[in-house]
């Protein structure tokens, strides 16, 4: 459980075990294994979290990254994560990594509520766009809607708003609770235009852009990619020798909508920085929001 300042945000009560079709087709005994202590550990999410949190890092030990349940496995350590930072490292990684998994939906709208829940509309937005668009066909859909719906009433765009609660009252199907939720901010659409097309997301603030592509890139040729603003101030994320964590690192950064690119200097170090900024406060705006949405100790630099 998550709380933020008139938010209480659980990754846990709502959702149980992701992917229920997929486990009534599966039979193997391995399989059956990671699901029964999956099943263990939201028993004990609750009452025990901690207990939790360690049975789902001895199973992700266990696991290759390349075993199908695996997904399965990180999208649990999000949900049961003890702080925001680390909910959104392993709900990215389901999204950027395994984006086609059966388990890339649930870290999708997850994410969509921890956005929301941290105050960030223009984080809400994206990853309810990249749902629409990634996942047209998915049952959560209309869930990450209705947070794209709160997000669009949060920043006072009421016909963008309306359009989301339209669109996930389309698709609530037969959920009754769910419906009751929406039809509640519906009451604000009285005198919305009729017939609002659906929303795209408002474009970040400075410092992010549209997100990449989730198959990332390489250090090398991130390195080549510099973004046209002549801003002086950069906010450093990382500096490391090892360009396969630093193309992690920029993968997870281009999926939250950051713009990202890795410098190299004389000490042979990859240092991947975030935007260029005009002035130091905007530099140091966005070193806040890394270091809260990334944890770590991000920093501003100056470059030449």
């Amino acid at each position: 459980m998550i709380r933020f300042p008139g938010v209480c945000f659980s990754l846990v009560a709502g959702l149980a075990l992701a992917a229920p079709s997929l486990r009534a087709q599966v039979n193997s005994a391995a399989v059956q294994r990671v699901d029964s202590i999956r099943r263990a550990a939201i028993g004990l999410a609750q009452t025990r979290p901690d207990s939790a949190r360690a049975m789902i890092r001895r199973l992700l030990t266990t696991l290759s990254p390349r075993d199908s349940m695996y997904p399965a496995a990180l999208l649990d350590a999000g949900r049961f994560a003890a702080d925001a930072p680390t909910v959104a490292t392993n709900l990215q990684r389901v999204v950027v990594e395994y984006g086609r998994s059966v388990w890339a939906d649930s870290a999708l709208l997850l994410l969509t509520q921890l956005y929301f829940a941290q105050g960030d509309p223009a984080a809400t937005l994206q990853a309810a766009d990249r749902m629409r668009r990634d996942y047209p066909d998915s049952p959560l859909r209309a869930r990450t809607s209705f947070w794209a719906a709160r997000a669009y009433f949060d920043l006072k765009d009421d016909t963008r708003g309306c359009a989301m609660v339209q669109e996930a009252l389309t698709r609530a199907g037969d959920d009754l609770e769910f419906q009751n939720q929406v039809n509640y901010y519906q009451a604000r659409c009285r005198h919305a235009p009729a017939g609002a097309p659906v929303p795209t997301p408002p474009q970040p603030v400075s410092g992010a852009a549209n997100p990449a592509p989730t198959g990332g890139g390489s250090a090398a040729s991130a390195a080549a990619a510099t973004p046209g603003d002549d801003g002086k101030y950069a906010v450093q994320v990382l500096a490391v020798k090892s360009a396969p964590q630093v193309d992690d690192v920029l993968t997870r950064l281009k999926a939250m909508g950051y713009d990202a690119r890795v410098v190299r200097d004389t000490s042979g170090l990859f240092k991947v920085r975030v935007g260029r900024y005009t002035t130091r406060v905007d530099a140091d705006r966005m070193q806040k929001t890394l270091k809260t949405r990334l944890g770590g100790q991000p920093f501003v630099v100056e470059e030449p």
